[in-house]
């Protein structure tokens, strides 16, 4: 069950957080796995204790905004494996701020990774994909079902990485190629203690509880917990599935209301 053996798969943002542990999982479960990731202290670190823990994984500084970047990279590793079966596009940057208090170079900046990462990454992948067909699992968010406060860049960039999901979904089902996204509610990975560290300064721990308390099951989910969504969804168990958003949220969608 959700064997991953000799499977050549892509994770983009593996250096920390969900994506790192993606790659641990990933790779525990057979695949080889490539993080590509800016964070080059990070993604190696990644990569090297995958191997101690006898897993095969390579880090690429790639930065996902190029595309010139982005296909080189991925040429390479195509070059030397002559697939790539599974791709996560888990890059991702968070903007916090209403449609007025966003300036243009900061709602660039979201849309140039979050949106255009992906797309680059799709564009590098999916003809090579079409040989003989692959799997892609895209990183939305519970903003893109049901909007957050003070979000808007964000939820803009969430939204359109469904829209490329169904897309995709429906363009590459001949191909043999599955495109899913997760849709994760507040998952505790650095990105939060450093966002709370930085604004509010000495009352980390209490903000952090008030935090979790917003998702209806009392707490945040961890990195491990979505990994594990994702891997089933880019496993042969799920080969019924495609062009679909499933959210893991601890129930803030459908409860938090």
């Amino acid at each position: 069950m959700l064997d991953l053996t000799k499977k050549i798969a892509l994770i983009t943002g593996g250096g920390s957080g969900i994506g790192k542990a993606v790659a641990f999982l990933f790779a525990k479960q057979g695949a080889v796995v490539y993080i590509l990731d800016m964070d080059e202290a990070g993604g190696n670190k990644t990569a090297k204790d995958i191997q101690i823990n006898g897993g095969h994984a390579v880090f690429f500084k790639c930065d996902v905004t190029r595309q010139s970047e982005v296909s080189n990279v991925v040429n390479q590793i195509y070059s030397h494996f002559g697939s790539i079966d599974i791709l996560v596009n888990n890059a991702g940057i968070a903007h916090i701020g209403k449609a007025h208090m966003t300036c243009e170079e900061n709602f660039d900046k979201v849309m140039a990774v979050n949106v255009k990462g992906v797309y680059n990454c799709l564009y590098a992948v999916l003809p090579l994909m079409k040989i003989k067909g692959g799997v892609i699992c895209n990183l939305a968010s519970v903003a893109s079902s049901v909007g957050l406060a003070d979000r808007f860049a964000y939820t803009t960039s969430k939204a359109a990485v469904v829209g490329m999901t169904l897309s995709v979904a429906k363009d590459y089902l001949q191909d043999k190629i599955r495109c899913n996204c997760v849709s994760p509610g507040r998952v505790h990975t650095p990105f939060v203690d450093g966002y709370l560290a930085k604004t509010y300064p000495g009352k980390e721990q209490e903000m952090f509880e008030k935090l979790s308390k917003t998702q209806p099951i009392g707490r945040m989910g961890q990195p491990e917990e979505i990994a594990n969504l994702i891997l089933y969804l880019c496993s042969d168990e799920a080969a019924f599935i495609t062009g679909s958003d499933y959210p893991i949220d601890g129930g803030f969608i459908k409860l938090n209301s």
